[in-house]
């Protein structure tokens, strides 16, 4: 019987980020490929280091022990999507085995980005350090995140995740991101939003890594229910530029979704930093530079270079 992922939140990972590639990088940009293969094979076996979504990635896998059978039906799966061919790529494999996470199914394509691969196995997330990689996928409407050079929150004693999204551009589309960027009027923007309050938005790209993640809050909601001991890890917080009254539409959106985060910042302006660095997410996806480079010196940061405040992507 084929092994099937429609029922499972499934992430595709790029070497570059879940291990820190700079070293390996460097080879291959001042030397060239068969200096960098011959690189990776003398250092086949010295795990490379974490990078940064590493502890996402970990943390997201460990969720498996919720599943009844976690070996045979995972909730989640994670597949490495990797530009490099088989034989390069096998150090990678290796550090994945060292580092001991459930990462057992990749694909190699030797000079060519395999996002094209996303839909083929149902990938709710692609994560990449390559811009122009993510890029193209979001171009293609695929739902993908370029992983930046980042502060790393990865306390080892805490077994929690927690996620942290903007709404417009990233779980949401930009319509209402346009009317702002357009006018350049906070109160046109508000107006705009009242008017469509019980209009939900369209989803944005990552609106169906929402919903599946969401599948699995409920599934700890479940396991709590059945055993008082237990204490939810999962946390999913929406940090937005939105504050009253555009944030009942936001809210009305994501019920009409059917998910509801456990925290909702609506900061009217105030910088997302200083909000990030109390709550510590270990991932959190924006869609604007700017926030990003402030976001990113306390938190592991995604943009998804997405819609109005992205124009070189064509979507």
């Amino acid at each position: 019987m084929a092994y099937d992922l429609q029922n499972r939140l499934v992430i595709g990972v790029a070497s570059s980020a879940m291990f820190d590639l700079r070293e390996s990088d460097a080879v291959f940009r001042a030397q060239g490929e068969e200096p960098y293969r011959k690189f990776q094979q003398e250092n086949l076996d010295k795990p490379l280091s974490k990078g940064m979504a590493f502890s996402f990635i970990r943390r997201l896998l460990s969720l498996n022990d919720l599943s009844t059978d976690p070996a045979k039906d995972p909730l989640v799966e994670v597949v490495l999507l990797s530009k490099n061919d088989p034989d390069t790529g096998l150090r990678v494999m290796k550090s994945i085995e060292h580092h001991g996470l459930g990462i057992t199914r990749a694909i190699f394509m030797q000079g060519r980005a395999p996002y094209e691969y996303i839909p083929a196995l149902n990938i709710a997330l692609f994560l990449s350090g390559n811009a122009e990689d993510v890029t193209a996928a979001i171009a293609a409407s695929y739902p993908a995140g370029q992983v930046l050079d980042s502060a790393v929150v990865d306390d080892e004693g805490d077994t929690g995740l927690r996620i942290a999204f903007d709404f417009d551009g990233v779980l949401a589309d930009d319509e209402s991101e346009t009317v702002m960027q357009n006018t350049q009027d906070v109160s046109k923007f508000h107006e705009h939003e009242v008017k469509n309050m019980m209009h939900p938005h369209n989803p944005g790209p990552l609106h169906q890594f929402l919903i599946r993640v969401a599948k699995i809050q409920s599934v700890e909601e479940e396991r709590r229910r059945t055993d008082s001991t237990y204490k939810n890890r999962l946390r999913i917080s929406v940090v937005t530029a939105r504050n009253a009254p555009s944030h009942e539409r936001a809210l009305n959106t994501l019920k009409s979704w059917g998910v509801m985060p456990n925290d909702a910042f609506f900061l009217g302006g105030i910088e997302k930093h200083n909000v990030l660095g109390v709550l510590k997410p270990h991932i959190f996806f924006d869609d604007q530079s700017g926030h990003l480079a402030t976001a990113s010196s306390v938190v592991p940061s995604v943009h998804i270079p997405f819609g109005v405040t992205n124009p070189r992507v064509v979507v």
